[in-house]
């Protein structure tokens, strides 16, 4: 269990990442920069001590074992489920939860279902991460009573360096950095982060940024996801963000190689019968130049145990399709 492992002479634990871009791997973490990464959220989000948090995200990833931590270092009542798609439904009738971590499929899940729904419409504070919010999940948080957080990290940041807020008046599309966090982007408008509580020097990432002059950002999408078409590239998670709106299905979009083109942007979708109102919509959102040039059906989509798109082992599927 984590909680022996944190309990240990050890000044480190160790963590996987949860390869959503690539091959997971095992990386060691220091306690101290932990406990600095679980002060900055417990002071962000006014946590007290007594208030009650809930555990139901795996305690091998970061994102599990930051709740814990939170909780030693806070003082919190913590409560803990097994890690499922609708953990609310596993949580007794009557106990009211002041904070919670949610991925985006849970919080998709449980607001599906009317006795979770109103379980998470009663918690006083909700942080979500691991996976990017779409935009009609977006709008329908934003009409919540309660304080509902979109989160930005990674495994190398200790969980989040930044949220945004979606729920309320205040719901924007903009992050906001911890206190200790500064940020930059490199020449290719990609964002490098300057933590040195929870990270040992500048920290490059993947994620191409606009940042405002008061600090605040905004993520555009990935370096990696950026499909190079004919000469032209573009975004493949903004296009899926477009593409969501209008479409509930389950999708992505990726790529093949094309003699022709280079990469071939495709959109595999798991829906057989969904097919030409999949092309409808993307000729209705989507510019000429960016619609997919194959539509690939398969059974299932691969997700990380975080509930990311696998992106490496989507292209592997669909690679001889």
């Amino acid at each position: 269990m984590f909680i022996d492992e944190w309990n240990s002479d050890l000044e480190f634990v160790e963590v996987q990442t949860s390869g959503s871009t690539g091959v997971p791997k095992v990386m060691r973490v220091e306690k101290r920069r932990m406990v600095a990464s679980a002060r900055m959220t417990l002071d962000f989000l006014r946590l007290e001590r007594g208030d009650t948090a809930l555990l139901c995200l795996p305690d091998k990833y970061i994102a599990g074992k930051m709740m814990v931590v939170r909780s030693i270092i806070g003082g919190l009542r913590l409560i803990s489920v097994e890690p499922c798609g609708n953990p609310l439904l596993s949580v007794e009738e009557g106990e009211h939860i002041c904070f919670a971590a949610f991925t985006p499929m849970q919080v998709y899940n449980m607001l599906g279902d009317e006795v979770s729904r109103r379980r998470f419409e009663a918690i006083d504070k909700i942080i979500i991460g691991g996976g990017a919010v779409s935009g009609t999940l977006a709008e329908e948080l934003r009409w919540m009573k309660n304080e509902i957080w979109s989160t930005y990290g990674m495994t190398e940041t200790l969980s989040h360096i930044a949220m945004r807020p979606l729920s309320g008046a205040g719901a924007s599309d903009w992050y906001e950095t911890l206190k200790g966090v500064n940020i930059s982007t490199n020449g290719e408008g990609c964002m490098v982060i300057d933590a040195p509580h929870v990270a040992e020097g500048l920290l490059e990432t993947n994620d191409i940024v606009e940042i405002r002059e008061d600090g605040r950002f905004k993520i555009l999408g990935r370096r990696d996801n950026v499909v190079c078409s004919g000469g032209v590239k573009m975004q493949i998670e903004q296009m899926e963000q477009r593409i969501a709106v209008k479409y509930l299905g389950e999708f992505a979009l990726s790529w093949v190689e094309d003699e022709r083109l280079g990469q071939a942007l495709v959109l595999v979708y798991t829906k057989k019968e969904d097919r030409e109102e999949i092309e409808r919509v993307c000729g209705e959102v989507l510019e000429k130049i960016e619609r997919p040039k194959r539509y690939i059906w398969v059974e299932a989509l691969p997700y990380t145990e975080t509930g990311k798109i696998a992106r490496g082992m989507l292209r592997e599927l669909i690679i001889d399709k």
